[in-house]
């Protein structure tokens, strides 16, 4: 099963490492990672998709909380969320296939973005199974494949308000129940070693 988190981390040296090197300590395996800076000065948003049983994304969430610099961690896939991907595509053209690749580039709603002699790139932002469509009917085609990049999952929570926007509409004197477990909570429910 594909568990889906996204941490709130600190940008300083050595948090991407550290993760990493959780996830093979628990001998999981990470599908795709993406990093970047988010709306909070100095923290980085990083979204992490990895294959592993049903059960194991509590533990892995408590794990994470447990790893220095770690702000928020919140596990996406229980949620309702908008994912996306990127990715370029370098398909060889000739003047005689690039009209058919430009057709395809607007059936799947993607952008030519480089036109050189012997090649073009195309760029197409959406689900996983969009980008992985193209690819198919690029492979079936005669259009040859030179190189892909992908950008991984990106997944923000539908509907979620981030916390500056929860901090503005709290009136003074009153307290909000808590939705989720604090980090702390979720720690000591699952004791793992660091």
């Amino acid at each position: 099963m594909l568990h889906t988190f996204v941490a709130l981390v600190e940008d300083k040296p050595g948090v991407l490492t550290r993760v990493a090197s959780l996830f093979r300590r628990l001998n999981i395996n990470i599908v795709s990672l993406t990093v970047g800076r988010s709306e909070k000065p100095g923290t980085s948003r990083m979204t992490i998709v990895s294959e592993a049983s049903p059960s194991a994304g509590h533990r892995i969430m408590a794990s994470l909380y447990k790893l220095e610099n770690i702000l928020q961690v919140d596990d996406i896939g229980q949620h309702s969320s908008v994912s996306r991907e990127l990715a370029l595509i370098k398909v060889a053209a000739t003047p005689k296939t690039r009209s058919h690749i430009f057709e395809l580039a607007e059936v799947f709603r993607a952008r030519i973005v480089d036109l050189a002699p012997e090649s073009l790139m195309i760029e197409i932002t959406g689900v996983e199974s969009k980008i992985e469509g193209l690819i198919q009917v690029l492979n079936e085609s005669e259009d040859k494949i030179l190189e892909i990049s992908r950008t991984g999952r990106m997944v923000m929570r539908r509907g979620q308000h981030t916390s500056r926007v929860l901090d503005a509409m709290r009136v003074a004197g009153v307290e909000t129940e808590s939705i989720t477990e604090t980090p702390e909570q979720i720690a000591e429910e699952v004791d793992l070693p660091q």
